[in-house]
């Protein structure tokens, strides 16, 4: 299969950047700096590899102007460099497309609703009352349970679970292994015994969403747990039962939400944070990886905890010193008390 051949001219004109060296000169695919061919495009956007721009071989890089200048080869030159080369990737990207129909293994309830347009692939099964949009494409193995609901272009890729009452948007794209509209961890003490809390509500999920291999999102105990449209899941996060993400809100792997916690719009979740339950956090907040979010967040910003990785034996340092803050503060206090 011929791959596409993009000059630099017709990528600058598509994506409004300005072309810096030959325009003609053409590229077939991506690659890093370090590694990219004469016929790749790479892009330079953290400083820290700045360094490797002198020796690349790619034929054309994405790169700011301030790096143009010092830059002899040939270039595309654009504000933000790692969103251009998102673009421009993407014209690479090789996708097989999915034919329309229902596979003969599928097993598909009979008052489910089938588009004839969206394509059910092998060993998929579809549960009472479900419906399935136009375009949309369900990968080997899913289970999609009782009334679900999918919508136009989304893609499950294989093996994704909807449990019961999930209802996705447009163009969600759903990785392996997902599961969404399980119960939630509803449980109520009665006489020395855990009693389970029925699991009433559903999952919403908005247009545009993006949800990681082996991520959980948990169904409302009465009202549904909702994702707002352009929220970015990584692998292996757990959502808990009535959360409610807003748009556009991203969160990298292992983040854990515990249940009834509200998430704000623009906000960046980093990797094994955890956010206890009934907790607010306001839109464009960010919090970086490994910290736990124990109070709301009123303010915009950047929040952290926990401590940065050290050698070991300053770490034992610090813990030995840390189980004896309590004895020091009240040694300073009694002192300030005496002075007084």
């Amino acid at each position: 299969m011929d791959r596409p051949r993009f000059s630099a001219g017709q990528l600058a004109e598509r994506f409004g950047l300005r072309s810096h060296g030959d325009p003609q000169a053409a590229v077939d695919g991506v690659s890093t700096l370090a590694h990219a061919a004469s016929h790749q495009l790479a892009f330079l956007a953290n400083p820290r590899y700045r360094s490797q721009l002198a020796d690349t071989h790619a034929g054309l890089v994405v790169l700011h102007a301030a790096d143009a200048e010092a830059y002899a080869g040939n270039a595309l030159i654009a504000d933000d460099p790692y969103v251009a080369f998102a673009k421009i990737a993407a014209l690479f990207e090789s996708r097989t497309p999915h034919e329309a129909g229902i596979h003969a293994s599928a097993v598909v309830d009979a008052s489910a609703q089938v588009d004839p347009a969206a394509h059910i692939g092998p060993f998929v099964s579809i549960g009472a009352g479900s419906r399935v949009a136009a375009g949309a494409a369900i990968g080997p193995g899913c289970v999609i349970g009782e009334d679900c609901e999918i919508g136009e272009g989304c893609e499950l890729v294989a093996r994704v679970t909807l449990v019961k009452r999930v209802r996705l948007g447009k163009r969600v794209l759903i990785h392996p292994g997902a599961v969404l509209g399980a119960d939630g961890f509803g449980l109520a003490m009665d006489a020395g015994r855990w009693i389970k809390v029925p699991q009433q509500g559903g999952v919403q999920v908005g247009d545009d969403c993006e949800i990681g291999a082996n991520t959980t999102i948990d169904r409302g105990a009465i009202e549904d747990t909702v994702l707002e449209e352009d929220v970015r899941l990584d692998n292996q996060i757990q959502i808990g039962h009535n959360v409610r993400v807003g748009a556009h809100t991203a969160m990298a792997g292992c983040v854990a939400v515990a249940g009834s916690a509200v998430i704000g719009r623009y906000c960046l979740i980093g990797g094994a944070a955890g956010i206890l339950g009934h907790l607010e956090i306001c839109d464009r907040v960010m919090i970086t990886a490994m910290s736990l979010v124990t109070n709301s967040i009123r303010e915009p910003g950047e929040y952290s905890s926990g401590i940065p990785v050290m050698p070991s034996r300053e770490w034992r340092k610090s813990a030995a010193r840390l189980k004896q803050l309590d004895s020091l503060a009240r040694q300073i206090g009694a002192r300030d008390k005496d002075k007084t």
